[in-house]
């Protein structure tokens, strides 16, 4: 399954070469921040503030060596991933730009478009299997 984490391009630049990223998340947190692609539209409005160009890195969870743990932490109702270690990029697949119209809200744009339709169709073939 692929998720999402949202960082500064600045960030990305200064880490992509790297081996590991987010070991600053887990010396603040414990984990680094993540969001399925069904989800992420009530993630975005956190970085509204945000005024530098974003990415969204696109991480293959089956690749993340760390402990990927779906967690509530705030009673939502909606379960988020959570990396307890730091991120082998190897896991990563892509980074896409993470745009915004001119208020800051989430566009998606053809690839977001991509996953999100994989996900869906994959959720109605697990619910078939199920029934």
């Amino acid at each position: 399954m692929i998720i999402l984490h949202c960082l500064t391009e600045s960030e990305w630049n200064r880490h992509k070469n790297n081996e590991y990223y987010g070991e600053n998340y887990i010396v603040k947190g414990g984990f680094i921040h993540c969001s399925d692609i069904h989800n992420f539209h009530r993630v975005a409005p956190n970085f509204r503030h945000i005024t530098e160009p974003m990415v969204l890195l696109c991480i293959d969870s089956a690749k993340v060596t760390p402990s990927v743990i779906w967690e509530d932490l705030y009673n939502e109702g909606e379960e988020y991933p959570h990396i307890y270690g730091a991120l082998n990029l190897d896991a990563v697949t892509n980074v896409l730009p993470f745009l915004r119209d001119e208020n800051g809200d989430l566009l998606l744009n053809f690839e977001l478009q991509q996953i999100l339709y994989k996900w869906i169709k994959n959720q109605k073939e697990m619910t078939k299997c199920t029934e």
